[in-house]
Parts: C-alpha cells; structure tokens; sequence
C-alpha cells in the first residue's frame, strides 16, 4: 500500500547540506501497526513525511497505492491527504473557535460536503473514541487526553486507507497514553487501513505489529514485535 524505494531527502540549512534520509525501501500493508523509532534527528519524521504526501523524495521513490507521489501535482497530492490519508500529531492541532464536533468535521466540510452530513458523520467518529458526550464543547474546556481523542476522530472522518501519526502520546501523561495506544491500535484493519507511528518511547512501540528503527537517516532494522 505505502511503499518507499531507495528513498533520499536532503535539506540545505545554510551551507551545510542535511541528508535526512538516506536510500531507505520499506513497505506498509494495509492491517499493520506499524511504528518508527530512532534518535532524535534520525530522520524518522521525516520518513513519515514522505509516506504521507506531505513532502517528496530528493531520490527514489515514494508510492502509495501503485502511484509515484513525484509525478502528482502539488494538488493532487492535497487531496490524497485530505481523503485518503489521516494524521495525528503531538501538538493537536485543534481551532479553538470550532467545537469538538465542527474540527472533527473540518476535513468534510473543506471537501464541500453538506454541513449536517458533516456533522453526522463526526458525531459517528467521536462515538468511536468515546467522546460522543463531548461533541459541543471547544477545545480549551477538554484535557489534553480528549483533545487528541478529538484529533484521532478528525483523522478517521474521511475513512482513510492510512493514519500516520507523529509522537501523538508525546504531550500525554502515561495513564492518558495508554488510552491512546489502546485506540491506536484498534484502528488497522486488514485490507483497509494501516496504522505508522513515529515514537521515542519504546512501550509506545510495544504496541504496533512491526517496528522499524533508524538511525542516522538508514533503516537500522524492520522486525515484527514480540509480545
């Protein structure tokens, strides 16, 4: 499904050139869990990056669903992320003027879908992480627990074939982490989604199917999890 194949990114910061990732092939499938760790500046954010269209290769290839995302426009590649892609981050991301319901409903709304299809349909969502009850209140009148529950129901409002998600326990307590992780992984489903999480924290690793590591830009080793 996401696929990268000798894959490089380079950046210049000032007159120094970064290789942040250097020839990384690897391959998701739809139903894993699959999560990244490695240092800090080991390139593993960026590695996510470039699986979820929001950056593209220096070299090599990335590929979702048989597509080459170099040879789609910067638009086309909007709307793979807005449809077909879901995305947690640490910060949540949420508009403090919208409602937990009107930000999960956001990417629909942005896709010209009626406002009370919408709305529905987020109301769906916010049942499936447990805030249904929460669904008329902003974001500064939730903990930090629910206001990435909110994010993870935005993520799954399209129904994406994908949920990438970037350190998205990194702001959490450890109780209200495992709450997460729990959900997180409930979410891959074979012949429909995959799930790839970027993490420091190895517990938070424990909970995917397949680990990756990398370090200094170079895939260090991809092996299934032990339980």
């Amino acid at each position: 499904m996401l696929e990268l194949i000798d894959a490089t990114k380079s950046y210049e910061q000032g007159r120094r050139t970064v290789n942040a990732v250097r020839g990384v092939t690897m391959r998701v499938n739809t139903g894993e869990f699959v999560t990244i760790m490695g240092p800090s500046g080991s390139g593993k954010s960026t590695l996510m990056h470039l699986m979820g269209a929001l950056d593209t290769p220096s070299g090599g290839r990335a590929v979702f669903h048989g597509q080459d995302l170099q040879t789609m426009s910067d638009k086309q590649r909007s709307l793979l992320r807005r449809d077909r892609i879901g995305f947690v981050f640490q910060a949540f991301n949420l508009l403090p003027t919208l409602t937990a319901a009107e930000n999960v409903a956001l990417p629909l709304l942005l896709g010209n879908t009626g406002r009370r299809t919408a709305l529905m349909r987020a109301a769906e969502c916010l049942e499936r992480v447990n805030l249904g009850h929460r669904a008329d209140h902003f974001p500064d009148e939730m903990s930090g627990g629910e206001m990435q529950r909110v994010a993870v129901a935005r993520a799954l409002i399209a129904d994406p074939e994908a949920v990438l998600c970037d350190e998205p326990t990194g702001n959490l307590d450890t109780t209200t982490s495992r709450e997460i992780l729990t959900l997180l992984s409930k979410l891959p489903e074979p012949g429909k989604r995959a799930v790839i999480m970027v993490t420091h924290d190895p517990n938070g690793a424990s909970y995917g199917t397949r680990l990756v590591k990398i370090r200094d830009g170079l895939l260090e080793s991809d092996e299934p999890v032990r339980r």
